[in-house]
């Protein structure tokens, strides 16, 4: 497998990292990666009902801000949250983000 590139993990910075999370669909997204590590793009976006072109975007952004690693494997890309290094990077910011999405409420 072939990873794509993405920022190294002291290359992370906040406001990316919020910009690609304050997305509805990319957060979306996001918490299905937490759901289901090493997923294809197309398994994360089924039902979403979102055209093709604008999830290869919302992909990109959240690769390029650092929240995913994207791997080719074959024709597929392969979607790992980055949980560890934004974890180190800022403390505490992805938990309480996901948990909230999941809960309408």
């Amino acid at each position: 497998m072939r990873p794509l590139p993405q920022p190294a993990r002291e290359a992370l910075t906040l406001a990316p990292v919020l910009h690609a999370l304050g997305d509805p669909v990319r957060l979306e997204l996001v918490r299905r990666a937490e759901d289901r590590p090493e997923s294809t793009c197309a398994a994360l976006a089924d039902g979403l009902g979102v055209p093709l072109s604008t999830l290869t975007n919302h992909f990109r952004i959240l690769r390029e801000a650092g929240v995913i690693t994207m791997t080719v494997d074959g024709r597929h890309r392969r979607i790992r949250l980055r949980t560890a290094d934004l974890a180190e990077r800022f403390p505490g910011l992805l938990d309480p983000i996901l948990r909230l999405a999941a809960d309408p409420e």
